[in-house]
Parts: C-alpha cells; sequence; structure tokens
C-alpha cells in the first residue's frame, strides 16, 4: 500500500518531469486537506528540520583519482597493489568469486554475506603484468590491475568480460589523505566508469517494472514507495539492489556493489560497427553517495555465476509446500464472515485455494500485532475452521508501530530502547495508517530479537505466515521524501551510522527479524514470509511480490518484468498481485493476468480497498471455467514447484528463468521479454496484449511441445501459437522429467517424448517430499531416451524408478510411431 498524495518517479525525458512534478503537486495539496494529510506535512517539516541539524553540510570538494601504482603486497588468494592516492585489494575466493575494495574496504561487515567471507583461493596469486601493472591468474578468472587502477576481468582464455576504469572520489576540501571505507561513517562519494562487450545486456538491479531487459537509462539504488500504482518505466521502486548480471557472446557475469547507499546506475547499451567499424562497448556508471567502493564479480554460465551468488548471500529459504499453491487476499474484507464467504466460494466451486490474507484493516486501528475483535470475535477459531479445508491465513505486518500511551507493542519497544532516534537522541516520528508511530531499528540485534518475539502473538492468534508491507521505510509526506530522516540514527550492528546507509537494508533487515522469530518460536516448521522491500540476501528469510502495481495491460508486462529481475538478483521467489492492485480490470485482462500467475512462484490474487473484487466468479462463467483450469494446472504442477524450490535453495537456480537461461549467446534470446522458462522443463509464453488469440514464440534450441495439443515445435526460431481465451500457450522441452499430481493424488513423472539418438536423451529431478519441515529431501535424478520407438525412463543412481510414468509427446518424425515406455 502507498502513502497518499505521492507521485511516481520515472525513467522519463526532463519535459515530462516538469508536468510529473505538477501533478504530485496538484496531488499534495488535496490530501493536506484531510487529516492524514496534516499529519503528513507535519511529519514532511520534521524531517527536513532533523536532517538541518543531522547531516553534516557539504562544502568545497576536490575530486581524487588512484594516481600511479607505487607496488604491491601478496595476500593469500590475490594481494594489495598501492597507488599514489589509494590502494585496491583484490581478492579471488575458493568459489571463484572475485573480490576488488578501494581505500581499505574489506568484504565485511557486510549485510549480504551470508557469514564469514568465503576462503581464499590458496592458488590464485598476485604477480606482475605487463606496463607496470598486477595481475591475479586462477582457474576461473583473471584479474589485472593496470598502473593507473584500471581492473580487467577475463575469461581463462582472456577475453575481457568487464573493464572498469580507475574510479574518483570527491572528498571534503583539506580531507587529511583516502577517505575512511565508510562502514559507519559518511565516507567520500564516488563514481566508477565500466565497459563491457558491445553486445552486451544488462539484468537485475532488483525489482524493476521495465524490463526484465535494462535498457539505456539511469536507475536509482533507493528502496521508494513510488507512491501509488506503478508501470513500466515507474523507477525507482521497493528492492534495488546493486547487483547486475550482464549477458554478452563472450560470458557471463554477475557484479555487486556491496554499498547500501543511495546510488545511481546509468547503463549505456553498446554498438557492433559503430562509426568507423570499431565496436562501442556497452558502458555502466555507478555513483554512490557514501560508504565503500568494494564490488564482488562473479563469471561464468547463468548458472554457474547465480550458483556462485548464491554461495556467497545465502540459500534461498524453501517456502512451505502449501505455499506454492494459490492466495487469495484483499485490502478489505469486512470481517471475519466475509472471510467465511469467499473460502465458502472456492470450496463450493471446487477451486484450489492454500492461503488468505488479511490486511491492515483486521487491526484495531491499523495497528500492529492487534486483532479487532468486534470484526473478527475469534480469529484462532475461524484459522482452526479454515485449516480443516486446508486454507491457511496469512498476516500482514508493518514495521511502524503507533506512539501513544497504552500500545503495549509501543511500550514495549520503549522499555527496550529499539527505536530509531534522531541526532539529538528523540525518537524519530513518522505518520503511517496508524498515525504518528515509530520505527523499530532492525538494524539493532536487540530490536531484532524483540521484534522476533511479538510473532507470537500472531501465531497464538492461528496465523501461518506473515507478509511484511511499508517496510522501505514509509513515512507519510506532504513533500520531499516518504521515508525516516536521513539523519536518524541507526545502530548498524554496532558500527553506528544514519539513515542514508541503513536505509536501503531495513527491508532486510525486518526480514531477518521476522524469520529468526518464528523459526524460534517454531522450530520444528520451516517459515513462511515475504516481503516488499529488502536488499541483497533478502532470499536467506523469504520472497517478495510486486507491490502496488497497477491496473491494466501495462502492469500486467511489468508484473513479469519484476519477476524474471528479482529472480537474476537471487530472489527466487516472487509474484504480483494478480489483476492488479488498483482499478477494475476487464474479464480478459484479469484471466490473462491469472494464467500467468498460475506459472509464478508466489501466486496470489490481492487489491486495494477501493478496487475490484478478485474472486475468480466475479468476472463470469467463462473467465470462472478457465481461471478454474489455471488452478487445477497449478494443483497438478505442484511437486515441480516444490523440486523447483528445493533446487534453488541448492544452486541459486530461479524457478522463473529467462529463455536465454541455457543458452546465454543466442541474441535473439537476450533481446526476448515476453516468455520464459519455469525450471528447465516448461516455456511459458503469457498472453500480454488485449485482444490476442494467437502470438509468436521465441524457441530456444531443441525440440518443444505444446503441451495442450503434443504437437512438437523445433527451435531455435519463431513459431505462433494459437493463444485462446480457455490458456496461454505452454511448452515442454524433449526428453524433460516434469513430476506432477497424478489422478490418484500421488506424485507421477511425466516424461516428454526425446529426440532420437543419444543426443537426444533428456532429464528431470524430483524432490521427495518430507513435509514442511527442516529435514532435506532427497532429490531423485532421471535420464529419458528414445530407441526404437520405445522411450526409457531410468534414475541416474540406478534404483527403480518408483513412480508411475506418463508419456506425452507426439512420435518424432523421424520415426513415424507412437512411441512406446519402457524400463
Amino acid at each position: 500500500m502507498s502513502p497518499p498524495g505521492v507521485g511516481n518517479g520515472r525513467l522519463i525525458s526532463m519535459d515530462a518531469r516538469d508536468l510529473v512534478r505538477s501533478e504530485k503537486l496538484v496531488r499534495s495539496v488535496k490530501v493536506v486537506c484531510t487529516a492524514r494529510g496534516l499529519r503528513s506535512l507535519r511529519s514532511a517539516w520534521r524531517r527536513r528540520r532533523a536532517d538541518a541539524v543531522g547531516l553534516p553540510r557539504r562544502g568545497t570538494e576536490l575530486a581524487r583519482v588512484p594516481g600511479e601504482v607505487q607496488g604491491a603486497e601478496p595476500e593469500p588468494g590475490g594481494g594489495v597493489v598501492r597507488f599514489a592516492r589509494s590502494s585496491l585489494r583484490v581478492r579471488v575466493t575458493a568459489g571463484g568469486a572475485v573480490f576488488c575494495g578501494w581505500d581499505g574496504a574489506e568484504p565485511e561487515p557486510s549485510y549480504a554475506l551470508d557469514g564469514p567471507c568465503p576462503e581464499a583461493d590458496e592458488r590464485a596469486e598476485l604477480e606482475p603484468d605487463t606496463g607496470g601493472g598486477w595481475r591475479v591468474v586462477s582457474e576461473r578468472v583473471t584479474v589485472t590491475v593496470s598502473r593507473n587502477g584500471t581492473v580487467e576481468v577475463r575469461t581463462p582464455g582472456g577475453v575481457v568480460l568487464r573493464r572498469d576504469l580507475p574510479p574518483r572520489w570527491w572528498e571534503p576540501a583539506g580531507a587529511p589523505g583516502p577517505a575512511e571505507p565508510g562502514l559507519g561513517g559518511e565516507g567520500a562519494r564516488w563514481l566508477q566508469r565500466s565497459e563491457v562487450a558491445a553486445d552486451a545486456r544488462f539484468f537485475g538491479l532488483g525489482g524493476r517494472a521495465s524490463g526484465p531487459r535494462l535498457r539505456d537509462g539511469v536507475y536509482r539504488l533507493w528502496n521508494t514507495d513510488p507512491g501509488g500504482s506503478f508501470e513500466p518505466g515507474d523507477d525507482p521502486l521497493y528492492l534495488t539492489m546493486p547487483v547486475q548480471l550482464v549477458v554478452a557472446d563472450a560470458g557471463t557475469h554477475l557484479v555487486f556493489h556491496d554499498n547500501s547507499w543511495d546510488g545511481t546506475v546509468t547503463l549505456r547499451e553498446g554498438e557492433e560497427g559503430a562509426g568507423s567499424g570499431h565496436d562501442r562497448p556497452g558502458g555502466c556508471r555507478t555513483r554512490m553517495e557514501g560508504g565503500p567502493l568494494r564490488y564482488w564479480v562473479i563469471v561464468g554460465t547463468p548458472a554457474r555465476v547465480l550458483h556462485g551468488w548464491t554461495a556467497l548471500t545465502g540459500a534461498p529459504a524453501v517456502p512451505p509446500r502449501w505455499a506454492l499453491g494459490h492466495h487469495h487476499a484483499r485490502w478489505g474484507f469486512r470481517d471475519a464472515e466475509e472471510v467465511r464467504r469467499v473460502a465458502a466460494g472456492y470450496r463450493e466451486r471446487e477451486l484450489p485455494l492454500s492461503a488468505l490474507h488479511l490486511d491492515i484493516d483486521h487491526f484495531v486501528g491499523h495497528r500492529v500485532f492487534t486483532v479487532d475483535g468486534a470484526r473478527f470475535p475469534d480469529l484462532p477459531g475461524l484459522a482452526a475452521e479454515l485449516l480443516e479445508d486446508g486454507v491457511r491465513l496469512v498476516s500482514i505486518v508493518d514495521p511502524a508501530v503507533k506512539a501513544e500511551p497504552g500500545n503495549a507493542v509501543y511500550e514495549g519497544g520503549a522499555a527496550e530502547d529499539v527505536f530509531v532516534r534522531d541526532a539529538r537522541g528523540r525518537e524519530v516520528r513518522g505518520v503511517v495508517w496508524a498515525g504518528e508511530s515509530v520505527f523499530p531499528d532492525f538494524t539493532d540485534p536487540r530490536a531484532r530479537k524483540w521484534w522476533g518475539g511479538l510473532y507470537a502473538e500472531r501465531l497464538a492468534q492461528g496465523f501461518s505466515g506473515v507478509w511484511h508491507d511499508m517496510n522501505e521505510p514509509v513515512s507519510f509526506a506532504a513533500f520531499g521524501e516518504t521515508t525516516l530522516p536521513r539523519s536518524a540514527r541507526h545502530a548498524l550492528e554496532g558500527r553506528g551510522g544514519d539513515h542514508r546507509e541503513a536505509h536501503n537494508v531495513y527491508g532486510l533487515a525486518m526480514a531477518r527479524a521476522g524469520y529468526e522469530g518464528l523459526r524460534e518460536l517454531r522450530p520444528d516448521e520451516r517459515p513462511f514470509l515475504f516481503s516488499r522491500s529488502g536488499w541483497a540476501g533478502l532470499q536467506r528469510y523469504g520472497g517478495s511480490w510486486s507491490g502496488d502495481v497497477a491496473t491494466g495491460w501495462a502492469g500486467l508486462r511489468a508484473s513479469l518484468s519484476l519477476v524474471i529481475g528479482l529472480g537474476l538478483s537471487g530472489v527466487p521467489y516472487s509474484g504480483p498481485d494478480i489483476g492488479g492492485f488498483t482499478g477494475f480490470p476487464s474479464p480478459e485482462l484479469y484471466l490473462r493476468w491469472f494464467q500467468l500467475g498460475a506459472y509464478l512462484p508466489l501466486f496470489r490474487t490481492h487489491s486495494a480497498i477501493s478496487a475490484g473484487r478478485r474472486e475468480p466468479w466475479e468476472f463470469g462463467a467463462e473467465v470462472l471455467e478457465h481461471a478454474a483450469a489455471a488452478l487445477r494446472e497449478r494443483q497438478r504442477l505442484l511437486p515441480y514447484f516444490t523440486t523447483l524450490a528445493q533446487l534453488a535453495a541448492r544452486t541459486g537456480a530461479p524457478y522463473v528463468r529467462p529463455v536465454w537461461w541455457r543458452t546465454p549467446k543466442d541474441r535473439a534470446l537476450r533481446d526476448c521479454e515476453d516468455a520464459f522458462l519455469l525450471g528447465d522443463a516448461l516455456l511459458v509464453a503469457p498472453v500480454l496484449e488485449e485482444g490476442a488469440r494467437k502470438r509468436p514464440v521465441r524457441l530456444p534450441r531443441g525440440r518443444w511441445y505444446d503441451t495442450v495439443t503434443g504437437r512438437a515445435y523445433h527451435g531455435p526460431g519463431k513459431v505462433v501459437l494459437d493463444a485462446p481465451l480457455s490458456g496461454i500457450p505452454v511448452l515442454a522441452r524433449a526428453g524433460s522429467v516434469v513430476p506432477v499430481t497424478g489422478p490418484d493424488g500421488g506424485v507421477q513423472l511425466e516424461v516428454w517424448t526425446p529426440c532420437q539418438g543419444r543426443k537426444g536423451a533428456g532429464a528431470g529431478t524430483l524432490a521427495v517430499d518430507t513435509g514442511d519441515g527442516w529435514k532435506k529431501p532427497e532429490l531423485l535424478r532421471f535420464a529419458t531416451r528414445l530407441r526404437d520407438g520405445a522411450v526409457t525412463i531410468e534414475r541416474e543412481d540406478g534404483g527403480e524408478v518408483g513412480y508411475p510414468v506418463r508419456v506425452r509427446g507426439e512420435a518424432p518424425p523421424e520415426d513415424g510411431k507412437p512411441p512406446r515406455r519402457t524400463g
């Protein structure tokens, strides 16, 4: 949910920005005429005054560059290269990740890393390079440092993947030498310019509405509620990360600037044969307003890169099995009886439903960790009643705590001294839905421990999971930024600092508090948590969702961009508000959104209190029929989704992958943004345009089967497929093994006929269900072949297949006979 009276930030021209400012001003004037508007006006003035007092003023600044190389000191995995006015530490880890830290910056402390810094690669050594520079050579990557500070990351074959030009810092005049690394202090503003291959394409940067391929433009690194529903082009949004995935013919690499301060990334795609026939490389300018200049680079195939990223920042949390089903949410359930009616509507129509979500309206006056007893007189009883039908309750949790005497949460937090304070030591006050509020400092371990204990109240009320909202964090404001003062003080794990450094990790630290609290309260169950805001490493605690996506075809397209972009940034579990958060979707738009959502990790309908209903039966008999088919298909694919969740935790591979995942050198696929791979087996081509009943689909290399007709198609290339209202095109890779729910309710292996011969062999994996505890499931791997018209399936470990097998897909043309199943 968004604060009132705030406009969207966009990747737009300067002329258009003037219009947006005017619209924002008009909305702000209107909202100030309300009680909440007056409070938000006072809050904005308080924030401005606090920053005027608490932030240091920037005076005259001088630019600094590293200067000429002076020498080097070897260390395990690399060493320190010293320049006239700076130093650079280069370290290659045992897993092949490269760390670069300027001005004494170390890998730790870091909110992104999962535990201690990985061990150095003892075989990688710092040695002199040509031209007076230095280099570190390892098995997977070579790093060269020139005499003036240019850093090149190369493949083992010597091809340059990334060239980082000498950085530049801006420091107050008279500063004595290089600035502090910026951990707990202001540090210096800095700029790093980089070059990549002319054919490279950019992805990632967290959740971006435009994409998933990121075009030329400026992308801000500051978690932001856009102040209303968003569409492609609105930027920044709730969950930004300084994580780029760069894909080129020469190879794929990920670069992560481990710095949580406000900043921008300016991207420019290259041109091949530009000017006099020479390539113009792609470019990236990363500018930060403070903090350390340190970054990681991981190279390899997309799968290897994401695996390395997971090893560095932590394995994605595996959601409970029920959380991979369908969720229904609404801001505006009037009372317990309405919740019962919605659940009964699903049950009576035999529509699968896993969870119902309660928004802030079930609280007392929007106060977190409360229940309105008049409208929900027996919430634990309601939860138990729903659970008998397999439906869980999920609760919203906002970070803001209403600052008033008698509010037990406020008084408890004040007694523990866990709220954010200003430079003068006073509680920072903001305005959110409950009114004037304070904010826990989740960068303080004491605050996290206290907050985590509060989830006992949610569990006692019968909730099975939580979703974190408004945790950028948001504080309503009639003008300026809708967040805490930048001068607000934070513990930052004991180092101390202000909101400029803490802002982007606030949602991440809140997720940690909730996850650790739930795990301690119910140690035998995996917690279910997803968060609107976060930062690098959020996947350790849960997933995310789109936030307040606009109702419209543009919002539908933005939904897919966000899910793919978050997956490539390390957060594999996410999904949009089906139907859009605001407005009244047409029956066709709702159905196409619903059909897309059935193939995304978080499958949830949701809407604002003023928006139209989102129950499938509200859109007519035809939509209900086709939505029911999508729900049944999601239920049928649950064993596949649970397998993808386990694979994501072990390998970092997202459930939803771009179509170029296995063939990143296919340039046509790199530019494909309207389809995706679900795991390795399925290609999903959602309908994103009004009135479309056919749509072109670009296929990766290999044989693909239409999962409805069984007809085969060959890639690479483009085909046009039927896309009736009854369903969107979904294709299966030849030879793949897809675990599904069989007719008897058990697991069945769906085998899609492989191509003839040894090169046509296929494979698949099944995670054996072990419940929602912590026992790691066994992964069964299967191989398939087609020989003399017979399909064989075998377990790779030689054991019995152990599950019913169904062979699908038309016979390959070289046989002309229906395939048989053996083995």
